[in-house]
C-alpha cells in the first residue's frame, strides 16, 4: 500500500464495489491484500466490480459464518451502543485458556491484518531489514517498508514451500523481524511443524519471529501443530491467528496474536485499544473451538479443492500441494487476458508475479463454483 486512503477516496471505492463503478488504478493497491501485479493494474483500469461474481480472489470461506455465530451477532445488537470493554476481556480470557497462556499474552485486533500492520510499523520504524520467503502474505512487510525498513526475500523451494534453512541463513545483523506463514498464502502449502519449530527456536535467538497461522485450522486436528507452545519461553516470538478463514468471519474482522507482554506492548502502541466490534467479539466467542463447523468447512473445502487440483494435474500445470483454500499455479496465458475473460464469465481470481512470471492464485469456493470455474478457465486458455 503506497498511498493512504482519505474518507472521500474510501467512499468512492465503496460505491465502486457496490454499484459497479470502475475502480481507479490509484486505489487498487489499497483495496487488495497481497502484492498487486501489473496484469491486475491493467485489468482494473477498466474493470467494473459489480455484484454476482464468483469471488475466488480473497481466500474467503463460502460456508460461514456458522449458525451459532449468526445468532450471536443478532443477540448482541442491542448492545451496539456500548463499548466492548468487558466483552473483549471475556474473549481474551477464552482465547488464553484455549491457547494455554496467560491473558497478558493475548492481543485482539480487527482481523489479524490489523495486527500485521501494527507489527510492521512497530518493527519498521527503526529501519533495518524485515525478512520473509516469497511469495507469501505481504501486509506486514509492506508496512515495514513504509516505515523505512528494507524487505529481504527468499524464494520458495521447488515444492512451493517456505525454505526455512535458507530463511535462517538470510538473517542479517540488522534484521528486525522474520516472517513465517505456515500454511502459506498464496500456495496453500505446509511445512512439517518440527522444521518450523526448530526454525523459530533458532531464528528467535537473533531477531523477532512472526509466525502467521491464519490457515492452520484447515489441517486435520492431529496435524494442527501451533508455535504457541514456544511463546512463553521464547520472548522473541509472535504467533498470529484469525477468525477470518475456517471460521468464516472475514467480514466481521477479528483476530489475535500471542506474544510476550513486552512485545505486545510495543505492537499495541500503533493500534486502537478497542478496535473489534461487539458483533465480531460475539461471533468469535461462539466460533472459537467449534469443531463441528470447522470439520464441515475442511471436508467441503477438500472436495472443492480436488476439483481444481485434478484439473491442474490433468493439464500438467505445476502447483504446490495445497492443504488450505487457495492454490497457486503458473498462468498459461497472459494475466490480463485471463482476468478480463474470466470476469466476463463471472469469476474473479488473482494474478501474482514471481520469478519473472505470472501466476494464477485461485481461492477455493464451493464444489459447484469450482466445477464452473474450471470450465470457464479452460475456455479462456484454449
Amino acid at each position: 500500500m503506497n498511498k493512504s486512503i482519505n474518507r472521500r477516496d474510501w467512499f468512492k471505492s465503496t460505491l465502486a464495489l457496490t454499484a459497479g463503478f470502475a475502480i481507479t488504478p490509484a486505489l487498487v493497491n489499497s483495496l487488495m491484500a497481497g502484492p498487486v501485479s501489473q496484469a491486475e493494474r491493467e485489468f482494473y483500469k477498466s474493470a467494473r466490480l459489480n455484484g454476482g461474481k464468483v469471488r475466488l480472489n480473497s481466500n474467503e470461506n463460502p460456508y460461514g459464518p456458522s449458525e451459532k455465530a449468526k445468532k450471536a451477532v443478532l443477540d448482541i445488537l442491542t448492545e451496539g451502543n456500548r463499548y466492548a470493554f468487558a466483552e473483549m476481556t471475556e474473549l481474551r480470557n477464552l482465547i488464553a485458556e484455549k491457547e494455554g497462556v496467560d491473558p497478558s499474552f493475548v492481543m485482539l485486533g480487527a482481523g489479524s491484518g490489523e495486527l500485521l500492520v501494527q507489527t510492521g510499523i512497530a518493527y519498521g520504524l527503526e529501519g533495518g531489514r524485515v525478512l520473509s520467503a516469497y511469495p507469501t502474505f505481504t501486509l506486514l512487510m509492506n508496512y515495514a517498508q513504509q516505515m523505512n525498513a528494507t524487505w529481504d526475500k527468499v524464494d520458495l523451494n521447488e515444492k512451493m514451500e517456505f525454505d526455512y534453512q535458507k530463511l535462517l541463513s538470510a538473517i542479517k545483523s540488522d534484521t528486525r523481524l522474520v516472517f513465517s506463514c505456515n500454511p502459506n498464502n498464496p500456495t496453500g502449502t505446509v511445512v512439517n511443524a518440527e522444521v518450523v519449530k526448530s526454525f523459530c527456536e533458532e531464528a528467535s535467538k537473533k531477531t523477532l519471529v512472526y509466525a502467521d497461522e491464519a490457515y492452520l485450522e484447515f489441517l486435520e486436528p492431529a496435524h494442527q501443530k501451533s508455535m504457541v507452545s514456544l511463546v512463553q519461553r521464547t520472548p522473541n516470538l509472535i504467533v498470529s491467528k484469525t477468525f477470518s478463514k475456517v471460521y468464516g468471519l472475514a467480514g466481521l474482522r477479528i483476530g489475535y496474536i500471542i506474544g510476550h507482554p513486552d512485545v505486545l506492548k510495543r505492537v499495541g502502541k500503533y493500534g486502537d485499544t478497542i478496535s473489534p466490534s461487539q458483533t465480531a467479539i460475539a461471533a468469535a466467542k461462539v466460533s472459537l473451538g467449534d469443531e463441528e463447523f470447522m470439520k464441515m468447512t475442511r471436508d467441503k473445502n477438500a472436495i472443492a479443492r480436488k476439483v481444481l487440483t485434478d484439473y491442474l494435474d490433468k493439464k500438467k500445470f505445476n502447483h504446490g500441494k495445497s492443504v488450505t483454500n487457495v492454490v497457486l499455479f503458473p498462468a498459461p496465458k497472459d494475466g490480463k487476458t485471463i482476468l478480463t475473460q474470466l470476469d466476463e464469465k463471472g469469476y474473479l481470481i488473482r494474478i501474482w508475479e514471481y520469478q519473472g512470471k505470472e501466476w494464477c492464485r485461485v481461492s477455493i469456493g464451493t464444489e459447484e463454483e469450482m466445477k464452473g470455474f474450471i470450465k470457464a478457465f479452460d475456455s479462456v486458455i484454449s
